[in-house]
C-alpha cells in the first residue's frame, strides 16, 4: 500500500510539473515566433501586462487545483493504508510465522519489514478485503475526475453574464503617492508646467487612487467565420465632486469600448478606442489616465472611430499590417455644456477624419522589431466661411538592441492636430477677438515626438528612460496672435523627461518609482519648470 501511495503522489506531482513546463514553454515560444499583431495603442503596456498576468493565474489557480486534490488523495490514501493494515496485522503475523523462520529471513530484517510482503500477497490474492480496497480506489478516481471537470467549468463561468457568452474581468488597483515642486496644468498627473499663484507654496503632496483602471471583455459568437468580442475599460479620473474631500471621490470616466471581428489575417474594430495611427506609449505608472508625456510629443485620444486591419505574412516570421479608417473629427474643444452636446469645428464639416497606417514587424531576441507610418486628414468649420485642413504624418519604432535592451518611440509633424494632442493640445490660432466674424484664423504648425529606452535588469526589475518635446512653432503665432485674443497663455514648447524602476515581485503585483521634469516655454511668458516623484503601487486582476 506504501508504493501504491507513493507512485500515486509521484505521479500525480510529474503531470503537474510537466503541465506547467509544457505550458509555459508554449507561452514562451508564442511570444517569439508569432508574428505580433498591431501594438495596442495609448496603455498598450498594461493591457499586455494583463495579458500575461491572466496567463500565469490561469496555470496557477489549475495548479493549486491539483495540489488540493492531491493532498485529499494522500489524506485518504494514508487513512486507508492504516485501516488496512489494522485489519492485516494479525493475518500477516500468523502468515510470518507459519512460514517464515529466523533462518530464512534476510540479514537485517525486521519482522515489520517482512509483515509487508505477506500483505501485499494477500492484498492480490482475489480476497473480498483487495477487492472492496480496489472498488474504493476506483470510486475515488472517478469523483477526482468529476471534480475536475466541474472545477474547469466554474473557471470558464467564474464571471456570469445575462447571455450564453462569457466574459472576462481585468483591470488594476493603482495607488500614487506623489511630491511636485512646481506648478502644473494638474496635480496628480502633470502634463505640462505652468507658474504657480501668488502666494502659494511651489511643494505639495498627495496621493490618489482614482487611476484605477476596470476593464469587461465578453466574447461572443462566430459570425461568417470571425470571432466576435468587445470590451469596455473605466477609471475615475472624471472630475471630482463637488463635497468635503471630493478629491478623494474620483468619479468614473469611460476610457475605452470597442467591437471586433476577427479574422484569422482581417479584423474589423467599432468603438471608442485609442489612436491606431499613434499605437505606443512610455512605460509609466505614474500617469495612466493620461498617457506619459501626452502633451511633450507623445499623440494621444480615446477616439469614436470605425477601421479595418490587414495582415499580409510575408514570411514565417514576417508581417506586413495595413489599417485604414476614420474618427470622429474632433479637435480638443471643451464641451460648451455638462448635459447637452453640440458639434465642433472638425464636426461642423459635415465628414468624419480619416487616417492610415501601414507596419512592418518580425520578432527578435524574443521582442517585437516593428516600424510604422501613418498620416491623418481632417477638415474644420470655424463659423463664418472659416475653414482650416487639419493634417499629420507619423512614424513608429520598437528596436530590441539585445535580449534585454530595447529602444521605442514616435515622431510627427502636423498642423491644427491639437485634437490628437499635438502643439500642446492647440488647434488654431485667432488673429483677432474670436467673436467677430471678420477675424482671421489660423491652424497652428507644430513637430514632436518621444523616445524610450528600456533596460529589463532582470525578469522581475526594468528600468525606462523616456525623453519627449512638443513644438508649436513660433513663426505661427509672433505678429498674428497674441494671449489676450486666444482665451490665454499660448504654448511655444513643452519638454518632458521621466526616468521609471518597475519592480513585480510577482506576475499580479508590481511596485514603481519614477522621477518626472516637465519644462514649458509659452510665447509671450518666462518658462516654467515642474518636478514630480511618483510611487506607485498596483495589483492586476
Amino acid at each position: 500500500m506504501n508504493s501504491l501511495w507513493t507512485s500515486t503522489f509521484v505521479l500525480r506531482s510529474s503531470a503537474i510539473t510537466a503541465a506547467a513546463f509544457v505550458l509555459l514553454s508554449a507561452g514562451c515560444m508564442a511570444q517569439e515566433t508569432t508574428p505580433p499583431a498591431a501594438a495596442q495603442p495609448g496603455d498598450a503596456s498594461v493591457r499586455d501586462l494583463a495579458s500575461q498576468v491572466r496567463e500565469l493565474r490561469t496555470l496557477i489557480e489549475q495548479m493549486r487545483t491539483e495540489n488540493a486534490q492531491s493532498r485529499a488523495e494522500m489524506q485518504e490514501l494514508r487513512q486507508e493504508l492504516q485501516d488496512t493494515r489494522k485489519v492485516l496485522a494479525p493475518l500477516a503475523a500468523s502468515t510470518a510465522n507459519s512460514v517464515s523462520t529466523p533462518e530464512s529471513a534476510p540479514s537485517g530484517e525486521s519482522a515489520g519489514a517482512s509483515a509487508i510482503p505477506a500483505s501485499g500477497a494477500l492484498a492480490t490474492s482475489g480476497t473480498p478485503l483487495a477487492a472492496d480496497l480496489g472498488n474504493r480506489l476506483q470510486r475515488l478516481e472517478e469523483s477526482t475526475q468529476l471534480l475536475n471537470s466541474k472545477v474547469d467549468e466554474q473557471y470558464q463561468t467564474k464571471v456570469e453574464t445575462a447571455g450564453k457568452y462569457r466574459a472576462r474581468l481585468s483591470g488594476i488597483v493603482l495607488m500614487n503617492a506623489f511630491r511636485n515642486v512646481g506648478g502644473s496644468d494638474d496635480l496628480d498627473f502633470p502634463n505640462y508646467a505652468q507658474p504657480g499663484g501668488a502666494g502659494t507654496s511651489q511643494a505639495s503632496f498627495g496621493a490618489t487612487l482614482r487611476q484605477t483602471e476596470i476593464g469587461l471583455e465578453i466574447f461572443g459568437p462566430t459570425l461568417a467565420g470571425a470571432r466576435s468580442s468587445a470590451n469596455v475599460q473605466f477609471d475615475f479620473a472624471g472630475g471630482f465632486p463637488s463635497t468635503p474631500n471630493g478629491v478623494n471621490f474620483g468619479l468614473v470616466r469611460l476610457q475605452t469600448a470597442s467591437l471586433r471581428l476577427d479574422w484569422e489575417h482581417t479584423s474589423v474594430i467599432a468603438g471608442q478606442d485609442s489612436l491606431f495611427i499613434s499605437p505606443l506609449s512610455p512605460t509609466s505608472f505614474a500617469s495612466l489616465a493620461t498617457p506619459a508625456l501626452a502633451y511633450a510629443g507623445n499623440l494621444w485620444g480615446w477616439t469614436p472611430q470605425l477601421r479595418i486591419e490587414h495582415r499580409f505574412d510575408l514570411s514565417a516570421q514576417q508581417t506586413l499590417t495595413f489599417q485604414g479608417g476614420i474618427l470622429d473629427n474632433l479637435d480638443w474643444e471643451p464641451p460648451s455644456d455638462p448635459f447637452f452636446r453640440s458639434a465642433q469645428a472638425g464636426e461642423s464639416s459635415g465628414q468624419p477624419a480619416y487616417a492610415i497606417r501601414t507596419a512592418w514587424s518580425r520578432p527578435l531576441f524574443g521582442h517585437p522589431l516593428s516600424f510604422g507610418t501613418a498620416g491623418y486628414y481632417g477638415r474644420q468649420n470655424w463659423a463664418w466661411g472659416r475653414s482650416v485642413d487639419a493634417w499629420a504624418g507619423m512614424t513608429d519604432w520598437q528596436i530590441p538592441i539585445l535580449r534585454r535592451v530595447g529602444l521605442s518611440g514616435e515622431f510627427y509633424r502636423g498642423r491644427a492636430v491639437g485634437g490628437l494632442g499635438a502643439a500642446i493640445g492647440q488647434t488654431i490660432l485667432f488673429g483677432g477677438n474670436p467673436a467677430y466674424p471678420t477675424t482671421s484664423i489660423r491652424g497652428l504648425d507644430s513637430a514632436g515626438g518621444w523616445t524610450q529606452l528600456k533596460f529589463q535588469l532582470t525578469p522581475k526589475l526594468e528600468l525606462n528612460g523616456v525623453f519627449g518635446e512638443d513644438t508649436a512653432f513660433a513663426g505661427d503665432v509672433r505678429g498674428f496672435a497674441t494671449d489676450a485674443n486666444n482665451f490665454g497663455p499660448i504654448l511655444g514648447r513643452n519638454r518632458g523627461a521621466l526616468g521609471n524602476l518597475v519592480y513585480r515581485p510577482r506576475s499580479d503585483l508590481l511596485l514603481s518609482a519614477e522621477f518626472r521634469r516637465l519644462h514649458t516655454f509659452p510665447i509671450f511668458d518666462s518658462a516654467s519648470v515642474t518636478n514630480q516623484v511618483n510611487l506607485a503601487m498596483g495589483i492586476l486582476f
